[in-house]
């Protein structure tokens, strides 16, 4: 009979192995970086009850995300850059992060002369952010601008970004980024509920409905509490079905028993 002997150290080693087989390896912690305008900004509690998507969406997610939302009220890809919020993103992006990056609202108000970007400025910015995210090993996530409310006389919700989306879809083909046409897909969701109901998912409120808003509020572009969770899903689900990492990090509810 042969006599097989282990050493301590043996032991040892072989029980290590089996505890690191048993235990699922630890995600990377990561953070995504949020780039982008009101509609996705987070609000202070004087505007409640408006509420950028940004806001629920970083409660979809394990331990292993850290959410950084640098959007702000009223910016354009211009401002966004001249005030530095830009360079307070990259300056911290490092490799694995990802940058959600979502401009157009204020970039097309030309009646805002310090927010306005010209299409050929929107274009250059919006590259600009996509090579520094790249350059820093971290992966840039696009979106087209959120569409606005808008219903024509037959009911149909209609395009409010034509021109500046239609250049984020093309700068997504010219570059193979990640992309979520974020314009189309609100659309889709607004038509869902019809040009009436609609008006559930935004900041309109009669006067005397809210203190924060004693003469009412008809705002057709942000969103409140309702509209910015069913839009933050919007950009979950998109991210299921096209980014593996991030589909791996978010939460999903444990069935009931």
């Amino acid at each position: 009979m042969m006599n097989v002997f282990f050493s301590k150290s043996s032991v040892m080693l072989l029980f290590s192995i089996f505890i690191a087989v048993q235990q699922p390896l630890e995600k990377k912690k990561i953070t995504i970086f949020m780039a982008g305008d009101s509609t996705m900004a987070i609000k202070e509690t004087k505007a409640y009850p408006e509420t950028g998507w940004g806001m629920p969406f970083q409660y979809f997610f394990d331990s292993s995300v850290s959410i950084v939302n640098k959007a702000k009220n009223g910016r354009s890809t211009k401002t966004f850059i001249s005030e530095g919020l830009w360079s307070s993103i990259i300056d911290n992006v490092t490799a694995g992060d990802y940058v959600i990056i979502q401009f157009g609202h204020n970039d097309e108000s030309k009646e805002k002369v310090e927010r306005y970007t010209t299409p050929e400025e929107y274009k250059t910015n919006i590259l600009r952010f996509i090579n520094e995210t790249k350059a820093k090993n971290a992966t840039p996530i696009l979106l087209t601008p959120v569409s606005r409310r808008k219903f024509d006389k037959q009911g149909n919700a209609v395009e409010t970004h034509e021109i500046y989306s239609a250049i984020v879809r093309s700068i997504a083909k010219e570059t193979n980024v990640l992309f979520i046409d974020a314009d189309e897909q609100t659309k889709a969701l607004y038509q869902s509920f019809g040009e009436k109901n609609s008006t559930l998912l935004f900041l309109q409120l009669q006067p005397g409905e809210h203190p924060n808003y004693p003469e009412g509020k008809n705002d057709n572009t942000h969103f409140n509490e309702l509209g910015a969770r069913l839009v933050a899903q919007l950009i979950l689900k998109a991210l299921q079905s096209s980014c593996p990492d991030i589909a791996s990090r978010i939460i999903v509810p444990a069935p009931k028993k």
